[in-house]
């Protein structure tokens, strides 16, 4: 079930806030909370409800082992949970392209398995996974199997994220306050969904009539113009941007129509000063999980076998090639590879990444001799600024290459285009016109000029976690502050009820399109 479908919007929402409410007025909060995970699983199942059984399972398996590690420490079944969920994730996700890649090589004419991806598997995985490194460590304890149930399944982050913690969530589960309506809540979730899905169904949507015909193009191995390719670039871009953004908007602001706050996962990535701010902004709970439970504990093991070697290069001040390549580089590569393949199954994915990893440890090196050299790390002056947006996001551009093609080849094709093989001008409006370059300008203005939903409700608790503005927009936030800021008045809910109307009609008047974070 989409969160921009009719199903969804006029059915399973409304139903799921009376149905929770109405129990919570009477006292009965576990049945609440059963209620809202039934409905979770519905909201589920309505995709494919053969694989509701895949997801109670791996959470009773999840939740048995979790029980057990909060008692014994015992390694060994921490390592097999985690194991476990891998091997079940690598089976479905990954298991055909294994097949297809090891009979590519040595021709033995395999058979490709037919395995349909059950939907949010790597979300609910890397959530679980999570789950048992913090039951290991004393850092979660549950003993109620309903409010785990919740914890994996609530539908506004269950098919794509936030990824959250178990001492995120768990407490305002047992918060008697969620059970009954709270207006402000109510408002500032209402107007955070609908905004959500005005970038969806009215910017996405719209921008993707621009961005898929390059691709399909680049597939079929048109020689496409420079231009074309990065007009086509430029347009997935932005379309997987509203379409993220939109995404994460609704999820928090579903969230808080139940009362539950959820944490940021996107913060105006393309306002970003280079691609270390940018992941720090970009799937922000991702990131946080690589970097918590893949990236610390491999940078650790290195830095700690590096010092015990005795090998010179590791001094307060000043790294070695060599120590910055292995205890740096090495584990920033290797991680984003993960997320690159996180992100489905083909070697594109697997491009992406390292391509990310390349990107961060040049980052990271160069931060690294600025700190040397005694320079200025970053600078607030536009002449530095604005350069180092637009090549940042350059370099955001080139990943999503890889990230939208279909395979490597085509992702291949259309950065050879974009580096002008074929030619600098145009020679097919079909493919990029002018009203595909007037809605970039239009949207590039709005990404980088306007405050994004948490800026604009500022003055309110929305999400969980700490949301950083951009640091050019330093100066400015006084006055976005006093002129842009959300507030309870009638010109505000004149302004919120023109952009759900116009959202809701629009998601109601089309068929639904998935979101993009939904096919991973």
């Amino acid at each position: 079930m989409l969160f921009n479908s009719a199903t969804f919007l006029l059915g399973l929402l409304p139903i799921a806030l009376i149905g929770f409410f109405a129990l919570g007025r009477t006292g009965r909060y576990k049945l609440a909370i059963v209620w809202l995970s039934l409905v979770s699983l519905v909201f589920y199942g309505w995709w494919n409800v053969a694989y509701v059984p895949l997801l109670l399972a791996s959470i009773i398996v999840n939740y048995t082992i979790g029980t057990v590690l909060t008692r014994r420490k015992v390694k060994s079944l921490l390592i097999a949970g985690i194991a476990l969920n891998v091997l079940v994730l690598g089976y479905y996700k990954y298991a055909g392209f294994f097949v297809v890649t090891v009979d590519s090589v040595l021709d033995l004419g395999l058979p490709v398995p037919t395995i349909l991806l059950p939907l949010a598997i790597s979300f609910f995985t890397f959530q679980q996974i999570a789950y048992l490194c913090d039951a290991y460590e004393d850092v979660a304890t549950e003993r109620s199997f309903a409010n785990y149930c919740l914890f994996i399944t609530f539908f506004p982050h269950l098919i794509a994220g936030p990824i959250t913690h178990h001492k995120e969530m768990m407490p305002q589960f047992d918060d008697a306050r969620i059970f009954k309506p709270q207006s402000r809540m109510l408002a500032l979730g209402g107007t955070i969904f609908v905004v959500g899905l005005f970038k969806k169904v009215i910017i996405a949507d719209t921008i993707a009539l621009w961005a898929n015909p390059v691709f399909t193009a680049a597939g079929k191995g048109d020689a496409l113009q420079m231009l074309e390719a990065w007009g086509g670039a430029l347009s997935y871009t932005l379309q997987i941007y509203f379409d993220f953004s939109g995404y994460s908007d609704m999820a928090i602001g579903l969230g808080m129509l139940f009362g539950i706050r959820l944490p940021f996962n996107f913060n105006s990535p393309l306002k970003a000063r280079n691609i270390i701010d940018f992941w720090s902004r970009w799937h922000m709970t991702l990131t946080r999980f690589v970097t918590a439970y893949i990236y610390n504990p491999l940078s650790l093991s290195l830095t700690r076998r590096w010092l015990a070697s005795g090998r010179p290069g590791l001094r307060r001040g000043k790294t070695s090639p060599a120590a910055f390549l292995v205890l740096l580089a090495a584990p920033t590569i290797l991680a984003m590879v993960i997320i690159g393949w996180w992100h489905g199954a083909g070697w594109q994915f697997a491009a992406f990444g390292l391509v990310h990893g390349l990107f961060l440890t040049i980052n990271h090196g160069w931060r690294m001799l600025k700190m040397h050299w005694r320079w200025r790390v970053d600078s607030d002056r536009p002449i530095h600024v604005v350069p180092s947006v637009l090549m940042t996001m350059g370099c955001v551009m080139v990943g999503l290459v890889f990230f939208r093609s279909p395979d490597l080849a085509t992702a291949l094709h259309l950065l050879r285009c974009m580096t002008g093989f074929n030619g600098l001008g145009l020679h097919s409006s079909e493919l990029l016109d002018w009203d595909a370059v007037q809605l970039q300008l239009v949207l590039l203005a709005i990404v980088w000029f306007l405050p994004n939903v948490q800026e604009w409700l500022c003055h309110y608790e929305t999400g969980l976690g700490e949301v950083r503005p951009a640091m050019w927009l330093n100066s400015k936030q006084r006055l976005v502050s006093r002129v842009f800021a959300w507030k309870p008045t009638p010109a505000f809910a004149a302004l919120t009820g023109l952009i759900g109307f116009l959202a809701i009609t629009r998601a109601l008047s089309a068929a639904p399109t998935m979101f993009l974070y939904f096919q991973f």
